[in-house]
């Protein structure tokens, strides 16, 4: 049996809450509460859920821009967490971020070059002679031109930054790429034009994404398998046709149903999900979704469900999973 690429198994990210003169810790936010998933070579695993599932936390926690709280994550066998910082500094090249906003992630006072072509120089990968013919190489695999190499960044467009950003990960030519909401601030127009540039990336460099958004109908585009999050967990997981056509959580059918549908004589039934997000910090007892699930029963509230496979690899964690 092949291994994983990426496997990660119970993770867990808890930010502490202080309070009184002495600043103790009185609680936690449990942002990221027993997360596992893997992903093989090539593979893209998509991360849904509502703003404040922890997607976001998941896929820093997972490259270690954040230190965990439980769990494990290994990639290719080799467990991040427990790397000192020069083997880190050695694996980095290899599991690489895309930032949601890429203008931010840009420092404004130097040239796009030099941002891109950094880490070439601080990793020993290429001497600086070399750089700069790498750099114009990669600008033009991400679609824009060499002479752009001397730009700065507010002399781009919202989705040339993003090529920026995308091209900044992959000149180091990384194998797993961690992609938090690539296309979120982008016109639809050129939200296809990434979406497109990431596909062949990914066909012409084997790469493994780990794409985490909010909008199912790009995660449909580029995915092979989804995961829903819903208040730190993953509630639900299968491939991207068995889970849109099949979904089994009363979460996930609220998220597809307001999936918008391009044919206008089409009006799916719009599932509303009543009441607010319960805190991370004090999450539901049982089931976390219980609060705001139409179907909840007092099993539900009382008892945690097991995530387990209902076939197919389809995985779920709901005591009622498919009998509404």
């Amino acid at each position: 049996m092949t291994q994983p690429l990426i496997e990660v198994k119970d993770l867990k990210k808890y930010f502490p809450i202080t309070g009184g003169v002495f600043q103790r810790t009185v609680g936690h936010v449990k942002a990221v509460d027993g997360v596992s998933f893997s992903l093989n070579k090539g593979e893209a695993l998509g991360l849904v859920g509502e703003s404040g599932c922890g997607k976001s936390t998941t896929g820093r926690t997972v490259l270690r821009l954040l230190e965990k709280s439980g769990g494990s994550v290994h990639f290719k066998g080799t467990d991040l967490h427990s790397l000192n910082k020069k083997d880190l500094r050695a694996m980095r090249p290899k599991i690489q971020l895309v930032f949601q906003d890429p203008y931010s992630s840009l420092n404004p006072r130097i040239k796009v070059g030099e941002a891109i072509g950094e880490a070439l120089v601080d990793h020993g990968i290429v001497s600086r002679s070399e750089v700069r013919d790498r750099v114009k190489e990669i600008l033009s695999i991400c679609g824009l031109a060499p002479y752009h190499i001397d730009r700065y960044p507010h002399e781009f467009s919202g989705g040339q930054r993003q090529r920026i950003g995308i091209a900044r990960s992959l000149i180091l030519k990384p194998e797993f790429m961690v992609l938090d909401e690539p296309v979120s601030a982008l016109d639809v127009s050129i939200q296809a034009q990434i979406i497109n540039l990431l596909t062949d990336l990914q066909e012409q460099n084997d790469l493994t994404y780990l794409f985490i958004s909010h909008d199912l109908s790009v995660v449909e585009h580029l995915c092979n398998r989804v995961g829903v999050m819903y208040l730190g967990s993953m509630v639900e997981m299968a491939s991207r046709d068995e889970l849109f056509s099949n979904p089994l959580h009363p979460y996930t059918k609220a998220l597809l149903s307001a999936v918008p549908v391009p044919d206008p004589t089409k009006k799916p039934e719009r599932i509303v999900l009543q009441g607010d997000i319960p805190s991370p910090a004090n999450p539901p007892s049982g089931c976390k979704f219980h609060t705001r699930c139409p179907f909840a029963k007092d099993i539900c509230k009382q008892q945690i469900p097991e995530y387990k496979d209902a076939g197919s690899n389809h995985y779920v964690a709901c005591h009622f999973a498919g009998e509404f």
